[in-house]
C-alpha cells in the first residue's frame, strides 16, 4: 500500500470539512486562549472549514520570528501564526496535498488585506524529504506541526530535518496523536484508521526514543487529552488501544543531559511576555509565577537561558557544583535508600 498516496487522497478527496472526521481530534473553540480566538476570527471561513488539526500550535514570543509549519493543509495555522509573527516575521507552510494548498493560496490576498501585511508563503512538498525543498538550514526560529507526523512513514526523518532547519536555541512545537501501545500493520495500512491519525500513531515511548535519537534530547510534554472515537466500527477495530492528543516542545540545544540534573540553579520570571503576564508555562510541570524564585534543573535552565525566552528571566546559579538528580523529576537513584553507611577507607567490601 502507498501510504503517502492514501493520505493525499483522504485529505484531498475523501474529507471535505472537519465535520467528516470520525474522532474528536480537532480542538474546539473552548480549548483556545483568548488571543488565539481573536486570530482565528480573522481567517477565511473556507480555510477554517478544512482544518484537521488535533492541538494548538502557537507558543509564545513569536513576534518577528521565522516559522515553518509542517503539513500546513489549507493554511489555518499558517494564517493564525502570521498574525502573531507580525509584519517583521515570516511563516512558511509545507504540504503535499494539492487540493489543500489550492485553498490556502486562493485566500492569501484576502488575508493580506485583512492583516495589513503579507508574510506567508506555501510550498508543495513531502515533509519526510524536507532537504529537497530548498529551505535554508538553521534558518527557522520555530517549527510547528499539527497532527501530521503520525501520517508519515519515516517519522524519524521529519525530526532529523526539523533539527537541521532550526537555528541554535530554536524550537519544534507540535501536536500529534499517540497510542498507549505499538499498533499492528493492519491498522497502519488501513486507509480510514491512518487518515484519521490513529493507524499511524506512535507508541508514546517509541516517540520519546525517536526524538532523542534525532537530537532532541529532552522532550517536554505541554498538554495532553484523551481522544474519543465517534465511529463504532473504527473504535471496535482499534480496541483495546487508547489514544491521546498531545503537544510537545523540543529545543535545539546542544548537549542537553538525558536526565534532570541539579546544579542548585533557579530562575525568576520578570513578566513582560505578552499573553503570559502573571506566569510562564514551559510545560506540564513548570508553571513559573512572576517574581518568584523557581528552582530548576540544568536542562530547564538552558531551555530558558539559550532560547528566545531569555530576556524575560533572571538566572541564579552556575554549573560549578552538581547535587545529583533534581528532586521530583521522575528519576531516582538505583541504590537503596537506607541509612548512610559509616565511612570506610575504600570501595571494597
Amino acid at each position: 500500500m502507498n501510504i503517502q498516496q492514501t493520505v493525499k487522497d483522504y485529505y484531498g478527496k475523501t474529507l471535505s470539512s472537519s465535520a467528516d472526521l470520525k474522532t474528536d481530534a480537532c480542538c474546539t473553540i473552548a480549548d483556545t486562549p483568548g488571543h488565539l480566538k481573536a486570530a482565528l476570527a480573522n481567517i477565511h471561513p473556507e480555510v477554517k472549514a478544512r482544518y484537521y488539526g488535533c492541538g494548538l500550535i502557537a507558543p509564545l514570543a513569536l513576534e518577528g520570528r521565522r516559522i515553518l509549519d509542517l503539513g500546513s493543509g489549507a493554511g489555518q495555522d499558517v494564517y493564525a501564526l502570521a498574525q502573531l509573527a507580525g509584519p517583521k516575521g515570516e511563516v512558511v507552510g509545507v504540504d503535499m496535498t494539492p487540493e489543500q494548498l489550492a485553498v490556502a493560496n486562493a485566500h492569501r490576498a484576502w488575508h493580506a488585506e485583512k492583516f495589513g501585511f503579507d508574510n506567508v508563503r506555501f510550498v508543495e512538498g513531502d515533509i519526510e524529504k524536507l532537504d529537497a525543498l530548498g529551505l535554508e538550514p538553521a534558518s527557522f526560529d520555530v517549527i510547528v506541526s499539527n497532527c501530521v507526523i503520525n501520517l508519515c512513514t519515516d517519522k524519524e526523518a521529519v525530526f532529523q530535518a526539523a533539527l537541521a532547519l532550526l537555528k541554535p536555541g530554536g524550537e519544534f512545537y507540535f501536536s500529534d496523536v499517540y497510542a498507549d501501545r505499538r499498533l499492528g500493520d493492519d491498522l497502519r495500512e488501513d486507509p480510514v484508521a491512518h487518515g484519521e491519525c490513529l493507524g499511524g500513531a506512535l507508541y508514546w515511548n517509541d516517540f520519546l526514543t525517536m526524538a532523542k535519537r534525532a537530537g532532541f534530547k529532552d522532550p517536554r510534554l505541554v498538554t495532553d487529552r484523551p481522544l474519543a472515537i465517534r465511529n463504532a466500527v473504527l473504535k471496535a477495530r482499534l480496541e483495546p488501544a487508547a489514544f491521546h492528543s498531545a503537544t510537545y516542545r523540543l529545543f535545539k540545544i546542544e548537549g542537553l543531559e538525558p536526565a534532570c540534573e541539579d546544579y542548585g540553579q533557579a530562575v525568576v520570571y520578570k513578566g513582560g511576555l505578552e499573553h503570559s503576564e502573571s506566569a510562564f508555562v514551559l510545560d506540564g510541570h513548570h508553571y513559573i509565577e512572576k517574581g518568584r524564585v523557581f528552582p530548576v534543573c540544568g536542562n530547564t535552565y538552558r531551555m530558558l537561558a539559550e532560547t528566545r525566552f531569555a530576556s524575560y528571566f533572571d538566572f541564579i546559579g552556575d554549573w560549578s557544583t552538581h547535587y545529583g538528580i533534581f528532586p521530583g523529576c521522575g528519576t531516582s537513584s538505583p541504590f537503596s535508600a537506607g541509612e548512610r553507611a559509616p565511612d570506610t577507607s575504600g570501595a571494597c567490601c
